[in-house]
């Protein structure tokens, strides 16, 4: 993005959507090593994992973030992140006492977002790939009803799966289905409108106790209201939930930042190009870090623009 651009997005403020990362549970296909730290805050190659959540509701445009944890783990999210004023954005902190299902963000979060079009986004999730910033600008841009993200994988039983009619219209949504219909998962990043609260504040929980986002989906299926994007072979979604993930994401981070010379999910490279800060304060980010690599990056992005 130029800097006319940047200047031109930071002139238009902050929007009215507003974001949650929900960044809780035990962590317990990762054990042991999550039984000290939140999943959230293992490092995904150069970056704590949450890096690459936040940087996802920053490129759709959003500055209003809730980050849900864990009782234990909250105050280690703050020491990492603060109050978000040094990255342009705001973040505000909730506790998740237990986990019960990933609607359950929207009860906690129902004083945050009043009655704000919102956005979650798994803190495990990593997205990355060409044409991916249009596609979340778009979904934030919509005024009304949901927006979720569907991508092919090979093992759709472990997901919310969708199927379509021949139209590539939605016809229906699954949550780990025995018998999937097809081979395209709900990924963890979910752009709702104002009703989501009163919907989610209406779920019972389902037979694994839970309140599921997949009947958040549904709801807003049944209203006509559910916008489904495909992502393509252009676009990376990983899920980093097991040890297996985790590797393979660091890996797939170490090989793209090694051959394009760029960092994926560098939060303040991202509120740079975004308008939310500016050269002074990316400046500011990178001295206490001089001599390290990643200050280096962040250095050479400001001599590039000079």
């Amino acid at each position: 993005m130029s800097r006319t651009a940047r200047e031109g997005y930071a002139k238009r403020g902050k929007g009215s959507r507003k974001g949650i990362i929900l960044a809780g549970g035990a962590g317990t296909r990762l054990h042991p090593l999550t039984l000290g730290i939140s999943k959230q805050l293992l490092p995904v190659y150069d970056k704590p994992m949450v890096y690459y959540a936040l940087s996802t509701l920053m490129l759709a445009g959003i500055q209003d973030v809730l980050i849900i944890s864990t009782p234990q783990d909250l105050p280690r999210f703050q020491v990492l992140l603060g109050d978000g004023s040094q990255l342009g954005i705001t973040l505000r902190y909730a506790e998740q006492p237990r986990p019960e299902g990933l609607a359950q963000a929207f009860l906690i979060g129902r004083e945050f977002l009043g009655r704000a079009s919102s956005a979650l986004v798994l803190g495990d999730n990593i997205f990355y790939g060409g044409g991916l910033r249009p596609l979340l600008e778009r979904a934030a841009a919509r005024g009304r009803g949901a927006t979720v993200f569907a991508y092919r994988v090979k093992d759709p039983e472990r997901y919310g799966v969708v199927e379509f009619d021949g139209g590539r219209r939605v016809k229906s949504i699954e949550e780990k289905p025995r018998a999937p219909k097809s081979h395209y998962a709900v990924t963890g990043l979910y752009f709702y409108d104002s009703d989501v609260v009163d919907i989610a504040a209406g779920l019972k929980p389902s037979t694994r106790g839970e309140l599921e986002i997949t009947d958040v989906n549904r709801a807003y299926l049944n209203r006509g209201a559910l916008h489904v994007t495909v992502l393509g072979r252009g676009i990376a979604w990983l899920d980093t939930g097991t040890p297996e993930a985790l590797l393979q994401a660091a890996n797939y981070v170490a090989a793209l930042e090694e051959r394009q010379g760029l960092k994926v999910g560098a939060v303040e490279e991202v509120a740079y190009r975004m308008g939310f800060i500016d050269a002074a304060q990316v400046e500011r980010l990178v001295a206490p870090m001089k001599g390290n690599p990643y200050a280096q990056y962040l250095q050479a992005i400001l001599d590039e623009d000079s």
